[in-house]
């Protein structure tokens, strides 16, 4: 009889076109499909809190449908380097599968785990499943990584067509004695005094159909209005995010239903989402090259800026939207309730941190990874890096959005700024907690004398 296989998921939450998964069908025998939350090893970043919450619903919806295939969910708990070879001895397995992570506490411990398994004669193999483009796959014509993703972008196009997804298995076989698995509920990644948790509930619904579904509800509907993306009162964006995040649905997945049958109105901005879905790809990539990404500055000479020593209770202000600055409110409330905001939002509210406030990017990084459903260790810090100006391909430093501007551009009757802070009109509504045009002035000159006291480069 074969030995069992242990499959063993991380951010790629779902049957289908699961090549981890596929792998151990194809050897045959007995599977044991485990998570394991490893909140220990050196270099993993625990999950925030709103990404706990996404993560208990997931590996529930997760567990049922592996139950329809044969096999219940294994959860564990602890540093992975001691809690997997320990399940491979308790169930005699002959192979572990898993699927490829790319920040390097992540790949440190797999490559740890990859070699002691083969050593000890079990089979390790990792498997190319949450990137279409692995970052060592794409580089410039020297052999370096890009640092600018437009060239970036044309290159990914220039590569053989990604893989079409793998179907998910008719079924999978049990071992005859199960493993020994945590209760869920015992990990206590719902909220519960307070319980912050019901515009959570209310907004998603986690796990591999419902995101499937999303996709499909997506690309034949609200696809077409994808022009209006930039425009956060309007449902013209594909709230994907978390859904690729977790790997309830696979980028292989996406980019080939935006490439195959789409009403007309909607094939005409397939590519420009496609593209959108690249830029996570190309952060994925600045990880690779730049593992300490949320704690460093990807551009060294920001590590010098003058960041402002701003009162906690100012930069509270800005946590609960409550600055005096509508969109800047708006989009902290969403945040706060729907653990989501609106991409340009997040734009605005980030630069109105770290430049008006001129308050250190890795502040709101660090808010943001704890209430974002979709904060993951490539993107969030990523974006706030290139919003401040400090990382790959990053706007301009003296780009400050005017969050006023930006809202009589794309909020133009305010409907974005009404659901989230119903009382704008009122009296009570403070004032803004900066002068928008004395801080951009104040922000410009810190970055001038950062240059100043920066080493030239030459």
């Amino acid at each position: 009889m074969t030995p069992p296989t242990i499959v063993w998921l991380r951010d790629d939450l779902r049957v289908a076109d699961n090549p981890a998964l596929q792998a151990a069908v194809d050897r045959g025998g007995p599977v044991v499909v485990l998570y394991l939350l490893d909140d220990e090893s050196p270099g993993v970043r625990p999950l925030g809190g709103a990404a706990r919450w996404w993560l208990h619903h997931s590996l529930t919806a997760l567990d049922a449908s592996l139950r329809e295939l044969g096999v219940g969910l294994t959860l564990r708990r602890g540093p992975a380097g001691r809690e997997l070879p320990a399940l491979v001895d308790e169930v005699g397995a002959g192979a572990v599968h898993w699927n490829r992570r790319y920040g390097k506490g992540p790949r440190d411990v797999d490559a740890e785990l990859k070699a002691g398994l083969r050593d000890r004669g079990v089979e390790a193999e990792s498997h190319q499943a949450n990137l279409l483009f692995e970052p060592w796959t794409v580089q410039t014509g020297q052999g370096q990584p890009f640092k600018v993703f437009t060239p970036f972008w044309r290159a990914c196009l220039e590569r053989p067509e990604p893989r079409h997804p793998l179907d998910a298995p008719e079924s999978l076989t049990a071992p005859d004695t199960a493993p020994a698995s945590d209760d869920l509920d015992s990990w206590q990644l719902l909220p519960t005094e307070p319980d912050w948790a019901a515009g959570l509930r209310e907004t998603w619904t986690p796990g591999e159909a419902a995101g499937l579904d999303h996709l499909e509800e997506f690309a034949t509907g609200h696809l077409a209005d994808y022009g209006d993306r930039d425009f956060p009162a309007q449902e013209a964006t594909s709230r994907m995010s978390p859904r690729l995040r977790f790997g309830e649905v696979s980028p292989f997945q996406i980019w080939h239903r935006m490439r195959g049958d789409l009403p007309a109105a909607s094939r005409e901005r397939a590519q420009a989402f496609l593209r959108e879905v690249v830029w996570r790809e190309f952060n994925h990539t600045i990880l690779f090259t730049s593992p300490d990404l949320a704690t460093v500055s990807y551009r060294p000479e920001f590590e010098d800026f003058p960041w402002a020593d701003v009162p906690e209770d100012e930069i509270d202000a800005w946590r609960r939207g409550r600055t005096g600055v509508p969109l800047v409110d708006a989009g902290m409330r969403q945040l706060w309730t729907t653990g989501w905001m609106h991409n340009r939002v997040r734009m605005v509210t980030a630069s109105f941190l770290i430049k008006n406030m001129l308050v250190d990017w890795r502040v709101g990084e660090q808010w943001f990874w704890d209430t974002l459903v979709d904060a993951d260790e490539a993107n969030n810090p990523a974006n706030w890096q290139w919003t401040a100006g400090s990382g790959a391909d990053a706007a301009p430093y003296f780009r400050v959005f005017n969050p006023v501007l930006q809202a009589d551009k794309f909020d133009k009757h305010r409907n974005y700024v009404k659901e989230w802070v119903p009382e704008v009109d009122d009296d009570g509504y403070p004032e803004p907690i900066v002068d928008l045009k004395e801080s951009r002035r104040r922000a410009l000159d810190a970055y001038e004398a950062m240059r100043r006291s920066s080493p030239d480069p030459s």
